[in-house]
């Protein structure tokens, strides 16, 4: 990823912006009001320049401020030459699904020149977040952080830290990448991995032209600082490390978590970690590194990208001190073990509210699939489903559908479970790989009680998958190799302090079991967070019913919804 200007705010700046924020009367801080305007910007990374999607003119775009309980309002100007819309992820958009942001989904998208404003509340929510493009693959360059502070008065629910930083780990291409994947689709293969791994926008310096693209973070000894990471990378998973330091997980997804101290941490592609790190250290300079974790024989970009942790002082001369040593690409014990240790806090002011007693029961495959294709040169193409169903975008978007009363559009008819019962996890299929595509959504009644299995499969390949859910946090119950056994495993489930996220990472030949309660009505997303998955099928949506009354229902539609 990248971009022509460094955005990413400096240390001492990010600081005083989290201090005003602080100091703002509560009258001054009840609204945030913000200005998007999505333009066409000339950018420079790895000696190669191109004009690329931007908000702003910056790379990464701008950080949202807010504290939990405020009305946020940011205003969208398409001055772009492609469709575009905005994603919220991880704000629950309470029966407020006209402000979540899918294209097709909750909202059509804004055409060049055009305008909407998201307007949404921010409640029951603090922690770290990010916003992002969620149309085609525009949101590689089209992203930026959420800080959600806790409500004035009250404490971070661990040592309160000196100074905050944002750090966002993405990827960049040479070509555009909506070319990229245009020609992905066209070929009917995967499109062509990106060329570099980004840190607030920079590749760092073991990349060629880059000196004026290392971000660099300026820190004082002895002092704490939290640092609010976000992987916006678009298909990678990723490790982060910063040489000679330990962090502190506190938080992930907006969520706090029981202390835990690592050296290495995973995210995948949508999920969100704080850590704290104390400077303590040899004043230097140290590299802060972001390497892709893929545990199974697929094409991905295995380069490493590095940033600068930099004590107050040391000349820029020092040379820093390496990496320390991160898991092999293919750690996969590493990640497991790393996941497995995440527990919520689950004190009196955040217990962790786990679902004990089920409604549903839901069990989805996920399956890499081909699909005959009559363009392409292969005569087929790749595909992704849930339950052996490739989701078809719709042309009108789903929540109008349903709060219009407009038919024709979907069925609720998702199943279940998969079609057919078989060895999910056994030697890989080769045969039998078509799909059936539909627009076809799962109802649930509201306030039920869900568990959802995803199981990774060997159709074709098994590949670990981030599934990210639109509309609600959940519980991660469980995980495991191989095939859910609904007889022994949920005997293992965590059902006091399990994490809680809106994006989870199920591992390559094996499930992730999650919980949540259906009480936020509307059409919610469930998708892989790794874009090429996503274009090719992997998703659907749940249509939670309305409740009794009107705060059990979905709120009216603005008036600058755009038209479809």
């Amino acid at each position: 990823m990248a971009s022509s200007r460094h955005r990413r705010l400096p240390l001492l700046l990010s600081a005083t912006l989290i201090l005003a924020l602080s100091v703002l009367p509560a009258a001054q801080a009840d609204v945030k009001r913000y200005q998007f305007d999505v333009v066409m910007s000339n950018v420079s990374r790895l000696c190669h320049a191109k004009s690329m999607v931007t908000v702003n003119g910056s790379f990464p775009g701008p950080t949202v401020y807010a504290r939990e309980g405020d009305r946020v309002v940011v205003t969208v100007n398409n001055r772009a030459a492609h469709n575009v819309t905005i994603h919220w992820h991880g704000l629950k958009q309470r029966r407020n699904g006209w402000a979540d942001g899918p294209a097709y989904v909750t909202q059509c998208p804004i055409r060049p020149g055009g305008s909407y404003a998201y307007d949404f509340n921010v409640t029951g929510q603090r922690g770290t977040l990010w916003w992002h493009a969620h149309i085609a693959w525009l949101r590689a360059t089209v992203h930026g952080a959420i800080v959600v502070l806790p409500a004035r008065g009250v404490p971070y629910p661990f040592p309160k830290p000196d100074a905050e930083a944002e750090i966002i780990l993405g990827e960049w291409w040479h070509a555009d990448v909506e070319a990229v994947e245009e020609q992905g689709r066209m070929l009917g293969t995967a499109p062509n991995t990106s060329d570099a791994h980004t840190i607030n926008g920079k590749p760092g310096p073991l990349f060629p032209c880059s000196e004026k693209h290392t971000y660099a973070l300026e820190v004082q000894w002895g002092r704490t600082y939290l640092l609010r990471i976000v992987n916006a990378a678009v298909n990678d998973e990723l490790f982060f490390s910063i040489a000679g330091h330990t962090m502190t997980v506190v938080e992930i997804d907006a969520t706090y978590t029981k202390p835990l101290t690592a050296s290495t941490i995973h995210l995948s592609p949508g999920q969100t970690t704080n850590v704290l790190v104390r400077a303590d250290r040899r004043p230097g300079r140290y590299f802060m590194a972001v390497k892709p974790f893929n545990d199974v024989p697929v094409p991905a970009d295995n380069k490493t990208a590095t940033a600068i942790l930099q004590y107050a002082g040391v000349p820029a001369s020092v040379l820093p001190a390496a990496p320390q040593l991160m898991p092999d690409a293919n750690g996969t014990g590493f990640v497991a073990a790393f996941h497995d240790r995440l527990r919520s806090l689950n004190s009196a002011r955040y217990p962790a509210a786990v679902p004990l007693a089920v409604d549903r029961h839901l069990l989805y495959t996920i399956g890499l699939n081909i699909d005959p294709c009559a363009s392409c040169p292969n005569g087929s193409r790749l595909a992704a489903s849930l339950n052996n169903i490739t989701f078809v975008m719709p042309r009108v978007a789903l929540l109008q559908a349903h709060y219009g009363g407009l038919r024709g559009v979907f069925a609720a008819d998702f199943p279940d479970r998969p079609p057919a019962r078989f060895n999910y996890t056994g030697a890989p299929l080769t045969a039998g790989l078509g799909t059936s595509p539909g627009t076809r959504l799962s109802r649930v009644a509201y306030n039920a009680s869900v568990e959802l299995v995803l199981q990774d499969t060997s159709l074709l390949s098994e590949e670990s998958h981030p599934f990210h859910l639109h509309g609600y946090n959940f519980f991660v119950v469980g995980r495991g190799a191989g095939n859910f056994d609904p007889g022994r495993d949920p005997a293992k489930y965590n059902l006091v302090d399990p994490p809680e996220r809106n994006t989870v990472g199920v591992p390559a030949g094996g499930w992730a079991a999650i919980r949540f309660r259906a009480d936020n009505p509307g059409v919610w997303f469930l998708h892989c967070h790794l874009e090429v998955h996503t274009s090719w099928g992997l998703k659907m949506a749940f249509l939670v019913e309305d409740g009794d009354g009107p705060d059990e229902s979905v709120v009216p539609p603005p008036k600058d919804l755009p038209e479809c």
